[in-house]
């Protein structure tokens, strides 16, 4: 039986690069090469007689793309994505802050 934590870690080796970028794609002669952020985790385990078992799991957010007409090459941000992540920042952000303001008084 091939140890899986090996095999998890050689695969996920590459995981990274590949799940950042995305494969290029052309479209009407303009280039795009997608970007996002993306993390995972591995675990697993097994008790004395043997009985074991793991599983794993990821997630990413689409950031935009890597656009590319004749000679230009630009960023484009994927505006939604941007407000779905920045508006919970935001408000975990000024939350704290009124609550460290309002420490800062007493």
């Amino acid at each position: 039986m091939p140890n899986i934590a090996l095999e998890l870690g050689k695969q996920s080796a590459a995981f990274g690069v590949h799940s950042a970028y995305g494969e290029q794609q052309d479209v009407d002669g303009i280039r795009l090469i997608p970007v996002a952020i993306s993390w995972s985790g591995f675990g697993g385990g097994s008790d004395e007689s043997g009985n074991g078992g793991g599983g794993g799991g990821g997630y990413a957010i689409p950031l935009g793309a890597y656009v590319r007409r004749g000679d230009d090459l630009r960023f484009e941000p994927n505006l939604v994505s941007f407000l779905a992540v920045a508006i919970p920042f935001l408000w975990v952000a000024g939350r704290a802050l009124s609550r460290v303001i309002r420490a800062l008084k007493r």
